[in-house]
């Protein structure tokens, strides 16, 4: 049958590429996750155990009697159903005729003569199932070979989203019920799913995932609700123009832009598949550099492969001169969860999120309260395993924008932050609208300034710093960036991870954090250093700036928590362009603290360390 999106043409591409990898018959479990007519499962089935999934029920029924067809014998029954269905006549004046045919509606599904046997077929095949006369793979065989025999003389484009105005010749011929067997020898176990996939991905073992997503705003529910009902024969209530079946149940947030985006980071995040292969076209919401970005989050860099397929696809009277149709087929081997490092979409000076791997390799075991003392743009506590996170930063309007991300729905702040840009007509380097928007921002009183506000104009300022002038009006000048895909897939990702976890947001001076520090935390402290000024330390911004005597409350902060048997790490400058911290060399010598350097990534020379009270 036609099917929008059908694998058929690129499944040697999908086994080359496992082959390349070599995970062909190695008895792994491969994961259909939108198996759709099924192409690609019934293309590995040979090599793999395997577990199918569609949100429409249809799909699941004919990909399960395709697969399942060398299994059906029709024992209990006693003769060929195919040829007894086809050596009759016989007609029902049914739910297919009274609704999709001339026979009882202005409907030109089919012919009122097809649509009389489609039901004579489906009632059949019912009365077996109900009398226990064939199994459930019998079952799905036969509603499988109904499909295909549905299509041979449906009047359509090719979707059932509509009807033909006038009756295209295939629908004029007589239908016959099919029987399109696949004989397999090799035996393999096989489960099905009928669920929207981000429900049921965590829960799903698998050694390889396979994802071919809807790729547009097409709703498979609605082009294809007529097989749905065919399958379910429900009879449900149908539309006046169409005949379409209720939808709303089968909406898939796939097909809706940014929305795809966000299943997409969950659904990687989540499985427990160590091999992912994602098909995806040209047209699609979601970019290819999206896509790179997450799955390279996710996935060890040096095994991502990306293949560019040129493939022939249904076309419509929009698409048919469009000549360039291709497909990307993606691959990554999925690093273990505790090696993914999220970032914040923020542009932090000072971001830890390079260090990150390193910071955690040197951390206790079991941290129940974790601090981050100078929360920043929160790149280090987003990572961390444990219970609880506290998240502190002195510059509250920071606080409030790194929070946003975790109370705010992140569609709805994507949805947000494009208004926005459209509204004021941002673009890289646009002096006159980034104008508009810095001025209209600084217009505002300090608690009606949104951090989607906030947020978009960081993303058009220079180098996409975070400046404040002494009356807290942002005053970073325009720059050259945007807000780009990598940026969405960073937004995306850290939001998820951040509403996944326990944490919790203040905005005190750390010298007056009492009772917020308990037995059972560990405090991270990542100050501004002495030998460098950032745009939020010169004490020009309306914050205390950092110098001798903030530095000196630091160390002694920290003696503190050691005295009080309180486990810390702190991230400190020792050496920059030649000059040394001797203040701090001298202070980690007296109290005997442990130091570990840090890899530096700049060329400008520097020494930057870890101190930590623990060994």
């Amino acid at each position: 049958m036609r099917f929008i999106g059908s694998k058929d043409l690129i499944t040697s591409e999908i086994i080359s590429l496992l082959k390349q990898k070599n995970l062909l018959s190695k008895n792994l479990v491969f994961f259909d996750a939108f198996c759709g007519t099924g192409s690609v499962s019934n293309s590995v089935k040979e090599h793999f155990h395997l577990i199918i999934n569609d949100l429409m029920r249809w799909s699941v029924i004919y990909t399960k009697g395709k697969l399942n067809s060398a299994n059906c014998n029709f024992k209990k029954l006693g003769f060929d159903p195919f040829k007894f269905l086809n050596s009759t006549n016989k007609i029902k004046k049914g739910f297919f005729y009274k609704n999709y045919s001339p026979g009882g509606s202005f409907r030109k599904y089919f012919s009122k003569e097809n649509a009389g046997r489609i039901d004579f077929f489906r009632e059949t095949i019912e009365h077996w199932k109900k009398y226990n006369q064939i199994n459930d793979n019998e079952y799905s065989f036969l509603l499988y070979n109904l499909i295909e025999s549905v299509s041979l003389v449906s009047n359509t484009a090719g979707v059932y989203g509509a009807f033909l105005k006038h009756w295209d010749t295939r629908a004029t011929k007589k239908i016959q019920f099919v029987n399109t067997k696949l004989e397999i020898d090799k035996k393999f176990k096989i489960n099905f799913y009928n669920k929207k996939i981000e429900e049921i991905i965590s829960k799903i073992k698998c050694d390889i995932l396979y994802i071919d997503p809807p790729y547009t705003q097409n709703q498979y529910g609605t082009q294809y609700h007529l097989l749905e009902t065919l399958v379910l024969n429900d009879n449900p209530p149908v539309s006046k123009i169409t005949g379409s079946r209720p939808v709303t149940p089968l909406r898939s947030n796939w097909s809706v832009d940014y929305k795809c985006h966000i299943l997409f980071d969950k659904l990687i995040s989540q499985t427990k598949a160590k091999h992912i292969m994602f098909s995806y076209s040209k047209d699609g919401f979601m970019s290819r550099s999206f896509i790179e970005a997450s799955l390279k989050r996710y996935g060890k860099p040096n095994t991502y492969i990306c293949k560019k397929i040129k493939y022939s696809k249904y076309q419509n009277f929009k698409s048919k001169n469009n000549k360039d149709h291709f497909e990307y087929l993606f691959y990554v081997e999925k690093k273990d969860n505790n090696e993914v490092v999220y970032e914040s979409p923020l542009n932090y000076i000072g971001s830890k999120s390079r260090v990150v791997p390193e910071l955690k390799k040197n951390l206790p075991k079991n941290i129940d309260i974790f601090i981050d003392l100078f929360g920043g743009g929160l790149n280090v506590g987003s990572n961390i395993s444990s219970r609880e996170v506290l998240y502190n930063d002195i510059n509250h309007i920071v606080k409030n924008l790194i929070e946003s991300f975790k109370t705010i729905d992140t569609y709805k702040y994507i949805l947000e932050i494009k208004r926005i840009i459209k509204r004021f007509d941002l673009k890289p380097s646009s002096l006159e609208s980034y104008i508009k928007l810095r001025n209209y921002y600084n217009s505002l009183k300090i608690e009606q300034r949104k951090p989607s506000l906030l947020m978009t104009m960081i993303l058009y300022g220079y180098n996409q710093q975070i400046r404040f002038n002494s009356n807290l009006d942002f005053n970073n000048p325009v720059g050259m960036r945007w807000f780009n895909e990598k940026v969405l897939e960073k937004m995306i990702s850290f939001s998820r991870n951040l509403k996944e976890r326990k944490i919790n947001f203040i905005s005190k001076d750390y010298l007056k954090l009492n009772g917020e520090i308990k037995k059972n935390s560990f405090i991270f402290m990542d100050p501004p250093y002495l030998l460098t000024t950032g745009s939020y330390n010169d004490g020009k911004r309306g914050f205390k700036d950092w110098n001798k005597e903030t530095e000196n409350e630091l160390f002694n902060f920290a003696d503190t928590l050691n005295k009080n048997k309180k486990k810390f790490m702190i991230t400190y400058l020792l050496e920059h362009k030649g000059k040394k911290n001797k203040t701090l060399a001298n202070w980690i010598k007296k109290n005997s603290y442990r130091i570990i350097n840090v890899k530096a990534a700049t060329a400008v020379k520097r020494k930057e360390i870890l101190i930590l009270n623990y060994h």
